[in-house]
């Protein structure tokens, strides 16, 4: 089993995470979350490789239903594992982060928020490939995530 570790912020009740690696971004880990959420503004996104595939989707969260517009990222990278052509929805939202992470994105990991020790542990089964497609469809009017590992043993 391959694991590793990330950093979570000291200052902050919620897990939020570092990303060193990627562009030094702060994300909120919300296991309750069912989309990737790019929270600033979109240029910031679109300078990173954010291309945008569709405009005011509405998506449940945050209480109710919103909107936003739905982007794919040419990369996204999140300690060892590797998001090639991830979806992502845009939603300014005063938090004090660029993003917000799904629980889809950790399917058939082992992750642990370790609050005494700020850490954010992980764990790919050996079995499982640290590369995931994360994409998000329209089906029947209802947004819908689906994250599956690439090459999997």
């Amino acid at each position: 089993m391959k694991q590793f570790s990330l950093n979570l912020l000291e200052n902050f009740n919620k897990p939020f995470v570092y990303l060193e690696n990627f562009f030094k971004i702060r994300a909120l880990l919300d296991t309750g979350a069912d989309f990737p959420v790019w929270t600033v503004d979109e240029i910031f996104l679109e300078k990173i490789g954010g291309v945008k595939i569709n405009s005011n989707i509405s998506f449940g969260g945050f209480g109710g239903k919103t909107t936003g517009n739905l982007y794919r990222m040419k990369y996204f990278q999140l300690g060892d594992l590797i998001f090639p052509e991830m979806h992502i929805v845009a939603k300014k939202l005063s938090l004090p982060c660029q993003m917000i992470l799904s629980a889809p994105m950790f399917h058939d990991l082992i992750y642990e928020i370790d609050n005494v020790h700020h850490k954010l542990n992980i764990a790919i089964p050996d079995n499982k490939s640290n590369i995931k497609n994360l994409i998000i469809y329209d089906k029947e009017g209802k947004m819908y995530v689906a994250c599956t590992a690439v090459n999997e043993n």
